[in-house]
């Protein structure tokens, strides 16, 4: 009998190790979500068109076996059908206590609420109003609202997942005046700034950031990024912005990202 105890003890113990072992090994790693439009994934992600968004080197930077990194971004979306197409939902019904949610959104809120070709636009600003339209694409009423109403449920749906939110203003586009690159402050890079300080979110100012990267280079020099248009990169252009994501993300304040970055950081 006192065999057969100590033998069971013994498999007690071993399963009990073995649990423990497991749960550490395969703990939940954090992810990060990317979410946006194709200035931060382009096409399927694979720079087919030699099209590339800044998302595609995010995890280049990073210890992916402590964190995982999601990029969802996809073009044509604005802030507005990323959530109508339920993209946003999928993120939520995985998102988690300690994840992070980074995301740009504004290149293509401008556009009309209800043409027959996008129905992707949002309503300027980031007040409160509101209007009923009927969805020539998906052929039913929508209640479209303001860029900033649509941000804040990104904050809001992020929070009450106890995840972290980080919101970047739009990259700027090759436009230039008097040799200075346009920004877009007064619009939609002000609106993303005002929404991530009155909802407590980390702010990263991709539109100046970038902007005065490519004031240093000069307009010969990044006019070589955007090889079709004035607003899609090439693969050296969105290397470069990712460069300048991961920097500011390196600076925000209480570091939060501190122990996922890699020690080197890739040439």
């Amino acid at each position: 009998m006192g065999a057969f105890i100590r033998s069971y003890l013994f498999r007690f113990l071993l399963l009990g190790v073995c649990i423990l072992f497991t749960s550490f090994v395969f703990k939940d790693k954090p992810t990060l979500y990317i979410i946006g439009d194709s200035t931060v994934r382009n096409g399927d992600g694979t720079g087919k068109n030699g099209q590339w968004g800044w998302g595609n080197f995010i995890a280049d930077y990073f210890d992916t076996t402590k964190i995982n990194i999601e990029n969802h971004a996809i073009g044509g979306r604005s802030s507005r059908t990323f959530i109508t197409e339920g993209r946003w939902d999928t993120i939520l019904s995985k998102l988690k206590k300690g994840d992070f949610v980074i995301m740009q959104f504004g290149h293509n809120d401008a556009g009309p609420l209800d043409d027959t070709a996008r129905a992707r636009g949002t309503i300027r600003g980031i007040g409160n109003e509101s209007k009923d339209i009927y969805n020539p694409i998906t052929k039913k009423r929508e209640m479209v609202y303001t860029y900033g109403w649509y941000m804040r449920k990104y904050l809001e749906d992020t929070r009450a997942k106890k995840a972290i939110s980080i919101v970047c203003s739009p990259i700027p586009r090759d436009d230039w005046q008097d040799g200075k690159v346009k920004r877009s402050d007064s619009t939609y890079g002000g609106w993303a700034k005002q929404v991530a300080q009155s909802g407590g979110a980390y702010f990263i100012d991709l539109n100046n950031k970038i902007a005065e990267q490519y004031e240093m280079l000069g307009q010969e020099k990044v006019k070589t990024f955007f090889p079709a248009d004035h607003t899609h990169t090439n693969k050296e252009g969105a290397q470069l912005n990712a460069k300048i994501v991961v920097e500011e993300l390196r600076r925000l304040s209480g570091r939060p990202l501190k122990k996922y970055f890699l020690p080197s950081v890739p040439q």
